[in-house]
């Protein structure tokens, strides 16, 4: 039974003590640990005028896609009962949000309508980076904060810049190679090495960080984009991860430099569909092209075309233009394609330390304590 136990809370190191106190004591605990020491602080009061309820915090995840989020939140908070965790369909978001005190979107659009009905909402926010999917003036209208949990610290940036080397090894290596040992081939395809290859990653923030940390080994030339280079959330050594930096006015000559180009840019009205025509037609004939971050980024026929013609040697994609996937997408048809279905942060460490936030969160609005885990966006 111990072993059990430190199995499933062992990430936690003061879970154990946890579990031999009160349970509001255990949350008041938790909440004061040195691992929620940093992060921003923010008061909302006292929790019998917060969550509406008095005694129940209700937490709502917004569909069945991504299981894991909300498993291991409930997971996370079993020892808490006047903390709520609910799950329901993507249609049913609008009926129900005016019972829930804390939103976690996933994929479901929060727009004005819905937020409007969010009449006890205190808290909307993303299980992980990206918040493109709620309207935001709308939130801060209705006196709702809307938040991210840091990619940099939960593991969701690690996680994702893992998944760009395996779909940039991939496309490398050919997949056609499941037909070569259907075939009892040996020794094909030729593939390619990252060695000796420059690569631009397009966004230079946590994922771009981490991908350039894990390729610099492989013996590249690095080439990154960012907005602003002077930000002080940059690490010191950044000079020794990249080889050449430049703003968004540069990506189009550093495409024509790149033998791979890795997208982890946020999406934003200005970033959608940036991986366009132009863009593509600026790459080296027998480049590829990775995207991690967000489908949109890529412009749809642009990539098709490119790929159809043969000046794209190569496609690795976490995530598409529409999600769920379509099988029969017609870029999927091409051998030299990878997809797979939107997992880049989906990892037992990133999903694990995400959960921890979404509780600490719960628990911290049910207690009036501050906020610690995650960033307010208003």
């Amino acid at each position: 039974m111990a072993g059990a136990i430190v199995g499933r809370l062992g990430r936690h190191p003061t879970s154990l003590l946890l579990l031999t106190l009160p349970r509001h004591a255990a949350a008041h605990h938790r909440l004061h640990s040195p691992s929620s020491s940093q992060g921003q602080y923010s008061k909302m009061g006292d929790p019998s005028e917060r969550n509406g309820h008095g005694a129940l915090t209700r937490v709502l995840f917004c569909g069945p896609y991504w299981p894991a989020s909300t498993n291991y939140t409930r997971e996370y908070l079993q020892d808490y009962p006047f903390i709520q965790v609910d799950e329901v369909g993507l249609e049913q978001v609008p009926d129900v949000i005016h019972s829930y005190h804390i939103c976690v979107v996933k994929n479901k659009r929060i727009d004005s309508d819905i937020i409007a009905k969010a009449t006890q909402m205190k808290i909307i926010m993303q299980y992980g980076v990206g918040l493109e999917g709620v309207d935001v003036n709308a939130a801060t209208e209705h006196k709702i904060k809307v938040a991210r949990i840091p990619g940099s610290t939960t593991g969701n940036a690690v996680s994702c810049a893992e998944m760009a080397i395996y779909l940039t090894l991939g496309i490398l290596r050919k997949q056609e190679m499941d037909t070569a040992v259907n075939r009892k081939d040996l020794g094909v395809p030729v593939g390619d090495t990252l060695f000796g290859k420059t690569i631009l990653i397009l966004g230079f923030g946590a994922i771009g960080i981490e991908v350039a940390k894990r390729l610099r080994p492989f013996g590249v030339k690095i080439l990154a984009t960012k907005r602003n280079w002077s930000s002080d959330t940059l690490p010191s050594y950044v000079d020794e991860l990249v080889d050449k930096k430049g703003g968004p006015e540069d990506m189009y000559e550093f495409a024509g430099e790149a033998n791979i180009v890795i997208a982890c840019m946020t999406l934003t009205s200005e970033t959608i569909g940036i991986v366009d025509h132009k863009f593509v037609s600026s790459m080296k004939k027998g480049s590829y092209l990775v995207n991690i971050a967000r489908g949109r980024l890529l412009d749809y026929k642009a990539v098709f075309d490119h790929l159809e013609s043969g000046h794209l040697a190569g496609l690795g994609i976490d995530v598409a233009w529409m999600e769920p996937f379509d099988p029969e997408d017609p870029v999927l048809k091409f051998p030299n394609v990878i997809l797979t279905p939107h997992v880049a942060g989906v990892t037992e460490y990133s999903y694990r330390t995400m959960a921890k936030s979404v509780g600490d969160t719960a628990l911290q609005l049910h207690l009036g304590e501050a906020f610690t885990e995650v960033e307010f966006v208003n």
